[in-house]
């Protein structure tokens, strides 16, 4: 089967399953039941698996090239967003070798400041969007948001479902704001996060990852990093099965993004490891998968220098973010 790019979204694939409140409830309340029990056990087991010596390197420089280093402040300012995308391109000034991010996330009013630091780098700039955190506001508003991010400049957007919609089981108004955001998107990536700590249960996680897929999306986000419990290995875990049977189904691949609570490289390895035996290698590219992450990058760096030098860096070696 030909893998093509969520872009081409699923039209005509789904179009009995989405035509009406009751057919796309059926089908998701339909799909295989979560078992929490072992889920979390599978989580786990994969979670102690262990890489050493140059399959280690590799994974580091991997997920540095799949962060998407962020800053989502009240007090975030011009230049805090200038020296966060300076940090995205040459995340270790010294070592010309150290790989670049995958972009920098930031609010929509900070986009044109991240996009003409950033310039023609290859790092991308992703704005969060439609009343990010919540999602609670009326469609209109969310579509301007959208828009108005990607008029100055928005690679990606990251948009927020209503949690408040999705557990009252309004799925068909869920599935009608993707698809509504996903045009508004234009030539951008759309990114949907369900903010998994407020889903209540795995289920619920399924369901919402097979309702964005079929809306469009191009990545399923766990979390906006607001509330916890934020990305989890369990959690992703399910997402990943999801992407994995999709594309099984349809042939087009979406990506998966944790973001929220990751600040080690020892965790970013392990969901490395879970991309690789739960989805597959083709997931592992920063084009299919990325780290939603503010402090991650610097123990990143810091595991880097060690495996190089034999000793670590102080932790201020590196710019705090």
């Amino acid at each position: 089967m030909t893998t093509t790019s969520a872009s081409t979204a699923s039209a005509g694939v789904f179009d009995d399953i989405t035509s009406s409140e009751s057919s796309l409830r059926r089908f998701l309340h339909g799909l295989p039941g979560v078992d929490q029990v072992g889920a979390d056990a599978r989580a786990a087991a994969l979670g102690t698996r262990s890489i050493k010596t140059t399959a280690k390197a590799f994974a580091i420089d991997l997920a540095i090239r799949m962060v998407d280093l962020t800053t989502l402040e009240g007090q975030d300012t011009p230049g805090k967003v200038r020296a966060l995308a300076s940090k995205a391109m040459r995340p270790d000034p010294a070592d010309p070798t150290c790989p670049a991010a995958a972009a920098v996330c930031v609010y929509p009013d900070m986009v044109a400041t991240a996009k003409q630091t950033l310039g023609d780098s290859g790092v991308n700039v992703a704005a969060v969007a439609t009343a990010f955190p919540s999602g609670r506001a009326a469609l209109d508003i969310k579509l301007a948001d959208t828009r108005d991010a990607v008029e100055a400049g928005a690679d990606e957007i990251d948009m927020v479902i209503d949690r408040g919609a999705f557990l009252a089981g309004r799925y068909q108004q869920v599935y009608d704001e993707i698809v509504a955001v996903r045009e508004a998107c234009g030539s951008a990536h759309l990114k949907v996060i369900f903010e998994t700590g407020e889903l209540q249960t795995y289920d619920n996680v399924r369901r919402a990852s097979w309702l964005a897929m079929m809306a469009g999306g191009h990545f399923i986000k766990t979390s906006t990093g607001k509330v916890q419990p934020a990305a989890t290995l369990p959690v992703t875990m399910i997402m990943l099965e999801a992407v994995r049977d999709f594309r099984e189904m349809t042939g087009q691949m979406v990506g998966v993004k944790p973001a929220g609570g990751i600040r080690a490289s020892k965790d970013a390895i392990k969901y490395l490891v879970m991309v690789n035996e739960v989805a597959g290698a083709d997931w592992l590219d920063p084009d299919w998968f990325r780290f939603g992450a503010s402090t991650l990058l610097n123990d990143l760096l810091m595991q880097r220098t060690k495996m190089q030098t034999g000793r670590y860096s102080g932790p201020d070696y590196f710019t705090l973010d």
